[in-house]
């Protein structure tokens, strides 16, 4: 599955692996939202509520699709974040894997607080 996250600078495509959670996902898509940062990651709501995963992870690869459970949110790293050690993709806690940015995720630091973003099927 893929799926297109576009904001006022820019987009990304990312490819979903098949878990409860993306497909989860998928089946509110589309989704508009508010983009928030936390040091190096782009995170915002979704109308999805998924349990958490027994794979769940929190430190991943910059460019994984994420879904953080706790605040039914979207989470996208494409750096360190305030508690990384050193320069790992460190999550605010284990978070489900849903796959990952197509190309470079560094396209995701064009993101700003506040941006509306959105999305959608690829």
């Amino acid at each position: 599955m893929q799926i297109r996250i576009s904001w006022p600078a820019g987009h990304v495509t990312a490819t979903l692996d098949e878990t409860p959670t993306s497909k989860a996902l998928v089946g509110a898509l589309p989704i508009t939202s508010t983009a928030h940062t936390w040091g190096e990651e782009v995170y915002f709501d979704t109308p999805a509520s998924p349990a958490l995963e027994p794979n769940a992870q929190q430190v991943v690869e910059p460019g994984t699709v994420a879904f953080w459970t706790e605040g039914d949110a979207l989470a996208l790293p494409y750096g360190p974040t305030p508690i990384s050690r050193g320069d790992e993709c460190r999550l605010a806690s284990p978070c489900n894997v849903l796959g990952r940015i197509d190309g470079d995720p560094r396209a995701l630091a064009t993101v700003r607080s506040g941006d509306p973003i959105r999305v959608e099927l690829a």
